[in-house]
């Protein structure tokens, strides 16, 4: 099926991987596991990526945000 859509112009790994991680967000990693049928490392891995803390990222823009206001 991927090979088809792709053929079609169709990205699938952009699709799938956007699937996974919100199932990912919203399931604790066994049960990710038994729904996916991957390995409890694989969905140990997605649960963490999906639980990233954006923390830095964010105190980044507002920092960046503040000197843009600086320098105008």
């Amino acid at each position: 099926m991927t090979q088809k859509l792709g053929r079609h112009g169709i990205p699938v790994r952009t699709a799938r991987n956007a699937a996974l991680a919100a199932l990912a967000a919203d399931l604790p990693s066994p049960i990710l596991a038994d729904v996916t049928g991957m390995h409890r490392h694989t969905a140990l891995r997605w649960v963490a990526y999906a639980r990233r803390d954006w923390a830095e990222y964010l105190a980044a823009r507002i920092e960046g945000e503040a000197n843009k206001r600086q320098e105008n």
